[in-house]
């Protein structure tokens, strides 16, 4: 377990039990207490937590982990998602990326597609209110990047409330690929944060198709606001771990599911 995986398991023990101690951790990761210490210390730094003798105790911040502490969950399957969504682009599309972990390995796998190279036009046009995701993007030639206005979270990076919508209600775009916090077969894709959810339903609305890409431990769930639900759904991307039960339920709702 790396550094940032032993982080985001730190905060999801705390957010479950709302204290945690130093010598239950170091036995429970198997590192030492003095590494505990260090992280906790780390934490509180960022006032992700308050520390106290022996241990910590949560705060009044919801455990809407940044970014950055969410990239080692489920990494391998993130890429794989990445990867089978990135082949779905034709040369020539507008395709419109929300944050997270999972749509950021959409963009690095989209820049490395050899056949949008070979020309002095961008081969692909990407629409995001994803700060990281512009950022990464930004230095690639072959790719071109429209950036929403907005007010940044730092969870995320990314830009929401109205001047993001008024960029995205005079654009239309081929895809959307949405990274959620939770979808549900009857009830849709969910996201932690309104004001996201919001700016990600617009997305929706302004794409000819719309794909939901979740890693397996994000179906069936849910979070606080909906995005969209199932009927705007038209292809669900997500690992090979996903039930068969799940899979069919959303089939039942006119979801198309692909597996990779």
């Amino acid at each position: 377990m790396d550094r940032y995986e032993r982080l985001s398991t730190l905060l999801d023990l705390l957010g479950q039990r709302g204290k945690v101690d130093v010598d239950d951790l170091a036995g429970e990761l198997d590192v030492s207490a003095a590494t505990i210490r260090r992280d906790l210390d780390h934490l509180a730094d960022q006032q992700l937590l308050t520390r106290t003798r022996g241990g910590a105790v949560a705060n009044n911040v919801a455990y809407d982990l940044p970014l950055r502490y969410k990239t080692a969950r489920h990494a391998s399957e993130k890429v794989r998602i990445g990867r089978g969504a990135a082949a779905l682009v034709a040369r020539g599309g507008v395709v419109g990326l929300n944050g997270g972990t999972t749509t950021t390995e959409i963009a690095r796998a989209l820049a490395v597609r050899p056949e949008l190279n070979g020309s002095d036009e961008p081969g692909l046009t990407v629409v995001t209110n994803a700060l990281n995701i512009a950022s990464e993007l930004a230095v690639r030639p072959q790719v071109k990047i429209v950036v929403t206005g907005g007010v940044a979270r730092p969870q995320s990076f990314e830009l929401s409330g109205p001047l993001a919508s008024r960029i995205l209600d005079e654009i239309t775009m081929d895809v959307v690929f949405l990274g959620v916090d939770a979808v549900d077969p009857v009830h849709g894709a969910y996201a932690h944060h309104e004001g996201e959810a919001s700016i990600n339903r617009l997305m929706a609305q302004r794409a000819r198709r719309v794909v939901v890409a979740a890693d397996s431990s994000k179906l069936g769930m849910h979070a606080f606001a909906r995005i969209c639900p199932p009927s705007s759904i038209d292809l669900l991307i997500t690992d090979d771990a996903a039930s068969a039960d799940v899979v069919a339920a959303f089939e039942a709702e006119g979801v198309t599911v692909q597996l990779v």
